[in-house]
C-alpha cells in the first residue's frame, strides 16, 4: 500500500484471507491525507481493514513530515489561548475523529469487535497512574467517539489506571507489552475493571480492549544479544543452541502467551461475565515489521495467524502481505517448538525478563522523544539562541551523583517534565499552589515588550538630578537591587543607590547620615503591601522628607513597586507619589528580580534595564521546553543541587568572583526560602572564606560563578582542587557583569528544579510566616504595655547574657559540667555540631564591615576546627531569607543568635514602638520558633556590641581549643 492509492484487486487478497482465521487485520498509520483521499475508505472496502493505531512518533512523522497539516497549524499557531499540547490535541483529535467516522461501519457491522481507532494518553505519563487516569478520560470525552480505544502503556503505573479506566466503561488500547507476566497483570486489571463496571450497572457488551504485543523489537534486542555470545563462544554445542534462537524468540514469545490468554478467557472468572455478553480483550500483535532485513518481510504476519488476534501492520508491511503473505492457523503450530524456543534462551544465559525490562524503558523512550520533537514543532513559542550566547556551565560530579545525575535527566526528558514546568504543572511539586507563582517563566519577554515603562522612569530621574536614591525594603524587594549597587556600582548621570533592609536603629541612623533628604527619591518596595519592615521605614523617611522639603513635596521624592491593590499601593496614592509601580501577582518576591522589584531600581540607578532583560532572556530561552533537558542549563544545575542534596551533600557552598562578590546574598535566599521545609532543602554558603579541602565534609556541593576578566586565582585554584578531591563542583563562566540577568533565571529555574526532585512546594515560606506572626505578637505587646516581656538569662558574665529554652538550657547545662562560663556554655553548643551539621551565626546588630569581620572570623575558626558548614545572616534581613531553611528546612543546623543593647533608638512616627524595639521582638520572634522547631540555638546578648564581639571571639576561640 502506497498511502493514497489503493492495489488493484486480486482475485485473493490475503488480508482478506485473515477474517477465516479470526484475525482482524488494522493499520499501524495515520495521516490527514489517509482520510481526505479516501483511502482510509478504500483500504476498509478492498483489504477488510479493520482498525487503526496510532502513536506518539506516528503522529510526529505525519505532522512534521508532510504538508498535511501546514494550513492549520498556521492558524492554531496564531491562537494564544492553545500551548504546544492543545495545537498538537486540536489535529491529532480531528484526525482521530474522521478515522472513527469512517470506520463507524465496521464498528456497527462487526457489533462492536471491531472499527476501532487507537489514541495514546502523553507518552511523558508512563509513569503517573493518575495523570494517566486523568489523561484518559480526558481525551475519551475529547473524541467523543464510541469506537475510540485510548491507549495506556503497561507501565506498573499504567496497570491500576488500565483497571479504572476500564471500570469506567473507557475502552482501551494496552500497549507497550513484551512480557507474559505483564500480560497477565493486564488481562487481571481488564477483568476486574469490568467486573466493577457492571457491578455499578453498565453494560460490559459496550465495553472494548485490545492488548498489544509488541514482536519485532524482541527479536532485534535478542539476536543483538546472541549475535554478541556467539563472537565470544568457542564451544560448538553453545554456538548452535545460540543459533537456533536467531528471529525465533518473539514469535515463541508470542505463541506462549496466546495460549495463556486462552487459559484466562476460559477460565471461572471470566464465565460471568461472558454471561452478559463481555468482550475478550483481544491480543494484538504490534510492531509486526522486520527490522533485520534477512527475515522475510512479512514473518510476523504470516506465523502469528489465528482466532481472537489483531495485528496493527505498519503500511509497507501491510503492502507486502497483500502481495505475498500466506495464511495459514500458525499461531498455533509448533507450540512444543516455541516452549523449546524460550528453554533454549535460558539454557544460554539470556533472562527474557531482564530483555522485556529493557525493552519497555526503550519503548518509553523511543515514544517519548518523538512526541516531544512533535510539540517543539507546534509550539510557535519556541525560539532558539546560540549556545555561544549562554554563559558556560560545566561540572565535575563523584561517580555515584554523576549516575543519579543522568538517571534525573532521563526521568526528566521521559516524564516530559521540563514542558510540565513551563505549563506551570503543580504536580511537579507537591501538587498544591504552586501553579499560581510561576509567572517569573515569562516575565523577561513580558517586561521587554512593555520597556518603555523602564526607559522612562530612567529619563526621568536622570532629568531630575537626583544625588542618591535610597531603596526600602526586605527580602525580595531589596536584595536584587543590593547586588546590582555592589556589581554596577555609581553609574555617571544618575543617582548613587543605596539599599536599607535592617530595623537596626544604627543603620537606620547610618543610611539616613549616607544620603542628602532633599536631593533623595526613595524606592519603597513591598510586594504585599504588608511587610513590617518597609512600612515602618516608610514612615520615618516620609516624615524625615517632609521636614526637609516640606509636606507638600514630599511624595514627589517618592517611587512606590507594590502588587496591584496592596495596602500600601493606597498609602502611596494618598501620599502623592512621584510614581508606582506593579510587580506580578503570580511571582513571589525570591523569584521578583526579573520583574519591575529589580528593573525600575536598576533603570533608576541607571543599568540599562532592556540590555539586562536581554540577556536575562537569552537564558530562558535556552532553559525552555524547547531544547533537550541534556542542553538545558537552568534544568541540569537543578538536578545537580536535588540529586547531591538526596546524597547527604545539602549545603551549597557558594564561591563567586570579587566583581560579583554579592550575587551569592540573592542566591541565599532564593535556594533556602525556596527548598527549606518540611525537614528538607539546600542549605546555601555565603561568604565563607576559602579553606584547605579537608577542612570540608561530604555534606558540600560547590557552585563558582566566575567572572570572566575578574577572577579570583585562588577560586580558581580551590574549586580545581575540590573537584580533584571528588567534591560535585559546578563552574559557571559569566562574560561580563550585565550577564548577571542571565544567571538570575538561570538560578530561578534550577531552584524550581531542585524543589521538584527534593520533593517540596518551592513556592511558598511557611516558616517565615511564623516568625512574623510571632514578631507582630511581642509588638502588639509592646503596644498594649510600653514593654517587651521579660526574661531571664541563664547567664550573666562581664555584659553577655546567654539565653535559650529549657529544653536546651537543660542539655547545656549537662554537657557544660561544673564550667558554667560564657566559654563553658559556648563549648558544649560547639560540642553538639557533628558531621552533616552546620553552624549559623545569627547577628542582630549593625551591619558593617568590622562587624562582619569578626563575625567572619568566629565562623571560620568553627568551621576549621568542626569541619562543619558555616553561615552568617545579619538580623533581621536574614529572616526573609535563610531564615525559612534554618527553621523549616533539615533539622542539622547549631544556632547562635547575637543580639545587643542599642546605643540609640529611633522612633517610628506613629508608633508607640522604636526601631531598637521592632528589632528585638524579630530577634526574640525569630528564637521562639527556632526553638518550636527543636532546633539547638542559643541567644548571646551583648551589653555593648563592639566590645562584645571581640568578648564572644575570644570566648569561641577557647571553647574550641
Amino acid at each position: 500500500m502506497s498511502v493514497g492509492t489503493a492495489a488493484p484487486l486480486k482475485t485473493t487478497n490475503p488480508l482478506q484471507e485473515l477474517s477465516k482465521y479470526g484475525q482482524s487485520a488494522w493499520l499501524d498509520y495515520i495521516r490527514r491525507s489517509l482520510l481526505t483521499s479516501g483511502e482510509l475508505k478504500r483500504l476498509i472496502e478492498q483489504d477488510g481493514l479493520g482498525g487503526v493505531t496510532s502513536n506518539p512518533a506516528i503522529f510526529e512523522k505525519a505532522i512534521t513530515g508532510s504538508t498535511d497539516y501546514a494550513d492549520a497549524l498556521v492558524e492554531l499557531q496564531k491562537r494564544k489561548d492553545l500551548d504546544a499540547m492543545g495545537v498538537y490535541e486540536i489535529l491529532a483529535i480531528k484526525d482521530i475523529q474522521d478515522a472513527a467516522d469512517t470506520l463507524r461501519p465496521v464498528y456497527d457491522r462487526t457489533k462492536k469487535r471491531d472499527g476501532y481507532v487507537s489514541l495514546e494518553v502523553s507518552p511523558f505519563l508512563a509513569k503517573d497512574t493518575q495523570g494517566t487516569i486523568k489523561d484518559a478520560r480526558r481525551l475519551w470525552k475529547a473524541v467523543d467517539r464510541p469506537n475510540l480505544m485510548v491507549k495506556i502503556p503497561a507501565t506498573n503505573e499504567g496497570i491500576p489506571a488500565i483497571q479504572q479506566c476500564i471500570s469506567e466503561g473507557i475502552n482501551i488500547n494496552v500497549t507497550l507489552l513484551f512480557a507474559m507476566e505483564m500480560y497477565e497483570k493486564v488481562a487481571t486489571a481488564y477483568i476486574a475493571g469490568l467486573q466493577t463496571y457492571a457491578a455499578s450497572g453498565g453494560d460490559v457488551s459496550h465495553v472494548a480492549s485490545v492488548a498489544s504485543f509488541f514482536i519485532s523489537r524482541i527479536d532485534s534486542m535478542v539476536d543483538a544479544i546472541v549475535k554478541a555470545k556467539l563472537k565470544t563462544s568457542t564451544d560448538p554445542q553453545e554456538q548452535a543452541l545460540l543459533r537456533s534462537l536467531l528471529g525465533k524468540v518473539a514469535i515463541a514469545n508470542a505463541k506462549i502467551t496466546y495460549q495463556r490468554y486462552k487459559e484466562i478467557y476460559s477460565g471461572p472468572e471470566w464465565k460471568p461475565l461472558a454471561a452478559k455478553n463481555a468482550q475478550t480483550q483481544r491480543l494484538l500483535w504490534a510492531s509486526t515489521s522486520t527490522k533485520d532485513p534477512s527475515y522475510p518481510d512479512v514473518l510476523y504476519v504470516n506465523e502469528l495467524i489465528g482466532p481472537d488476534t489483531v495485528n496493527t501492520i505498519p503500511p509497507a508491511t501491510f503492502d507486502a502481505f497483500r502481495d505475498h503473505g500466506k495464511t495459514s492457523a500458525s499461531l498455533e503450530a509448533d507450540l512444543d517448538a516455541a516452549h523449546d524456543t524460550m528453554d533454549t534462551l535460558e539454557k544460554v544465559g539470556i533472562s527474557m525478563k531482564q530483555v522485556t525490562d529493557d525493552l519497555v524503558t526503550q519503548a518509553v523512550k523511543l515514544f517519548a522523544e518523538p512526541f516531544d520533537k512533535l510539540l517543539n514543532t507546534v509550539d510557535a513559542k519556541c525560539k532558539f539562541v546560540s549556545q555561544a550566547e549562554v554563559d558556560a556551565q560545566t561540572y565535575n560530579l563523584p561517580a555515584p551523583i554523576e549516575k543519579q545525575f543522568q538517571e534525573a535527566i532521563e526521568d526528566w526528558k521521559m516524564a516530559g517534565k521540563v514542558r510540565r514546568l513551563w505549563a506551570r504543572d503543580a504536580s511537579l511539586w507537591t501538587g498544591s499552589d504552586e501553579g499560581n507563582w510561576l509567572g517569573w517563566l515569562g516575565v523577561t519577554e513580558d517586561q521587554l515588550a512593555h520597556k518603555q515603562h523602564l526607559e522612562n522612569i530612567a529619563a526621568d530621574i536622570k532629568a531630575a538630578g537626583f544625588k542618591h536614591a535610597l531603596l526600602l525594603g526586605m527580602g525580595g524587594s531589596s536584595l536584587c537591587p543590593e547586588v546590582l549597587r555592589m556589581t554596577f556600582g555609581k553609574i555617571d548621570g544618575f543617582p548613587e543607590l543605596f539599599v536599607l533592609d535592617s530595623t537596626d536603629p544604627a543603620q537606620v541612623k547610618a543610611f539616613e547620615q549616607k544620603v542628602d533628604i532633599a536631593n533623595t527619591i526613595f524606592i519603597v518596595s513591598s510586594k504585599s503591601g504588608s511587610t513590617l519592615e518597609p512600612n515602618i521605614f516608610k514612615q520615618y523617611f516620609f516624615e524625615r522628607v517632609k521636614q526637609v522639603v516640606g509636606a507638600d513635596k514630599a511624595g514627589s521624592r517618592f517611587i512606590a513597586i507594590t502588587d496591584p491593590g496592596s495596602k500600601f499601593e493606597q498609602v502611596a496614592q494618598a501620599d502623592n507619589f512621584r510614581h508606582i509601580f506593579h510587580g506580578v501577582s503570580s511571582i513571589g518576591g525570591r523569584y521578583s528580580a526579573l520583574s519591575d522589584f529589580g528593573m525600575v531600581p536598576a533603570a533608576v540607578m541607571g543599568i540599562d534595564a532592556p540590555r539586562f532583560l536581554d540577556r536575562a532572556d537569552v537564558m530562558a530561552i535556552a532553559c525552555s521546553s524547547c531544547l533537550p533537558v541534556d542542553k538545558n542549563p537552568g534544568v541540569q544545575l537543578g538536578l545537580i543541587l536535588g540529586v547531591a542534596a538526596k546524597n547527604g551533600r545539602d549545603k551549597v557552598t557558594l564561591m563567586t568572583s570579587p566583581g560579583i562578590s554579592d550575587f551569592g546574598a540573592w542566591l541565599e535566599q532564593l535556594m533556602a526560602e525556596s527548598t527549606g521545609k518540611d525537614g528538607k532543602g539546600l542549605i546555601p554558603v555565603d561568604r565563607e572564606a576559602l579553606g584547605a579541602v579537608e577542612a570540608y565534609g561530604n555534606d558540600r556541593v560547590f557552585a563558582y560563578i566566575r567572572l570572566e576578566g575578574g577572577a579570583d586565582a585562588a577560586q580558581d585554584a580551590a574549586a580545581d582542587a575540590l573537584a580533584k578531591a571528588g567534591h560535585p563542583v559546578v563552574r559557571i563562566a559569566l562574560k561580563e557583569i550585565y550577564n548577571l540577568g542571565q544567571e538570575m533565571f538561570r538560578w530561578e529555574i534550577a531552584t524550581a528544579v531542585a524543589g521538584s526532585v527534593i520533593g517540596i512546594n518551592a513556592f511558598n515560606q511557611p516558616d517565615v510566616e511564623a516568625s512574623k506572626i510571632a514578631t507582630r505578637k511581642l509588638t502588639t505587646e509592646y503596644e498594649k504595655n510600653g514593654s517587651l516581656p521579660a526574661e531571664s538569662p541563664i547567664l550573666s558574665e562581664n555584659g553577655i547574657q546567654l539565653y535559650t529554652d529549657e529544653k536546651n538550657a537543660a542539655a547545656l547545662a549537662s554537657a557544660a559540667g561544673s564550667d558554667k562560663t560564657v566559654v563553658g556554655y559556648l563549648r558544649a553548643h560547639l560540642n553538639r555540631l557533628k558531621a552533616g551539621d552546620y553552624m549559623a551565626l545569627l547577628a542582630y546588630v549593625q551591619m558593617n564591615e568590622a562587624h562582619e569581620a569578626t563575625l567572619q572570623s568566629m565562623r571560620t575558626a568553627v568551621r576549621n576546627k568542626k569541619r562543619v558548614a558555616t553561615c552568617l545572616g545579619f538580623g533581621p534581613r536574614f529572616l526573609h531569607s535563610t531564615g525559612q531553611a534554618y527553621k523549616g528546612g533539615p533539622n542539622s543546623g547549631v544556632f547562635l543568635q547575637v543580639t545587643c543593647d542599642d546605643k540609640a533608638d529611633l522612633s517610628v512616627p506613629g508608633q508607640k514602638y522604636t526601631f531598637g524595639v521592632v528589632k528585638a521582638a524579630q530577634a526574640r520572634g525569630d528564637f521562639t520558633v527556632l526553638v518550636e522547631r527543636d532546633r539547638r540555638a542559643l541567644r548571646i546578648h551583648l551589653q555593648d556590641v563592639e566590645s562584645g564581639l571581640a568578648a564572644l571571639y575570644s570566648a569561641i576561640e577557647k571553647a574550641l581549643s
